[in-house]
């Protein structure tokens, strides 16, 4: 059975800045927490939880990345390379389980509008927008090239976003005594939050259940690969991503003839050539076969 390991050099995450934002993220609940109970928002206390939530993710993002970077082991062939599609997983998640709680309260709140001390509202908002939009602001390149980076992100952006509504909200309430607004606001969060949570939700799904990378196409992949078998041919075929910016292949190589070791090396070498610069899959496991009676079709179930 053949192996290649293909090294991708890229953009380099590390997690200082989620370091930061950690840190920033704490301070804004704090202080969302205490303002929301002096002003009596609703929207205010809606994004404290939403931040509060943001920073049990951020933590997790940052426990997740250190541990995809410790080394593979005898117990744990593979390391913990998938932690951080783990926590993507569940930081999407808990932002449509927020987004699910924000819509019961706004609903609850709308029938019952109270008066809400909308000066407090309104600086905190601006505080939030400052230190979460400094927060994603971080890390939007770590975000391009890693699906946990890119949950952290998501969170934070929203954030961002959470509180330009609650500044638009105070601003209406203190100008125009809007103080229906307030469960408006949050009403507003909440449905973002559940069409952000729900992509990455769904990627990190696919992922986990190692379906094929929705970018690539195996039919495509075997038609490229046959041209440089030739008559020697491809099935049992499967392709997933290990984390998000690692691809394994693996499949039966049919062989026609009884051929040596040698010649089977070489037919594999054009193999992993292939994946590796036209479909930029790392790692690549062929097993050969001669003469077996099996099942001779792409898929087939283990």
């Amino acid at each position: 059975m053949a192996h290649s390991h293909n090294h991708n050099h890229s953009h380099e995450v590390t997690g200082k800045n989620l370091s930061v934002s950690i840190f920033l993220n704490i301070a804004i609940t704090l202080a969302q927490i205490i303002g929301g109970f002096i002003s009596g928002s609703l929207s205010l206390l809606s994004d404290a939880l939403h931040n509060f939530s943001d920073v049990l993710s951020l933590i997790l993002s940052l426990f997740a990345h250190k541990l995809a970077k410790r080394k593979a082991s005898e117990k744990y062939t593979f390391g913990y390379k998938r932690a951080e599609i783990l926590a993507a997983f569940i930081n999407a998640a808990t932002l449509v389980i927020v987004a699910l709680f924000l819509i019961y309260e706004a609903v609850e709140r709308f029938s019952k509008p109270e008066v809400i001390g909308s000066g407090l509202v309104i600086w905190l908002s601006l505080l939030g927008i400052l230190f979460n939009g400094f927060s994603a602001l971080i890390l939007k390149k770590d975000a391009e090239h890693n699906l946990n980076m890119k949950s952290a992100y998501l969170h934070l952006f929203t954030d961002m976003m959470a509180s330009v509504a609650v500044l638009v909200g105070g601003l209406l309430m203190k100008y125009f005594q809007w103080f229906w607004i307030d469960s408006v606001i949050t009403l507003g969060i909440a449905i973002y939050l559940i069409i952000m949570g729900f992509g990455l939700l769904k990627s990190t799904t696919k992922m986990l259940m190692l379906f094929t990378p929705e970018d690539l196409d195996i039919n495509e992949i075997i038609a490229k690969l046959h041209n440089v078998t030739g008559k020697n041919t491809l099935h049992h075929i499967h392709l997933w991503n290990l984390n998000d910016n690692k691809l394994h292949f693996e499949a039966h190589l049919e062989c026609t003839e009884n051929i040596s070791i040698s010649d089977f090396n070489s037919i594999v070498s054009e193999i992993e050539e292939v994946l590796h610069h036209e479909f930029h899959i790392s790692h690549c496991t062929i097993q050969p076969e001669f003469g077996k009676s099996c099942s001779k079709e792409f898929i087939v179930q283990d």
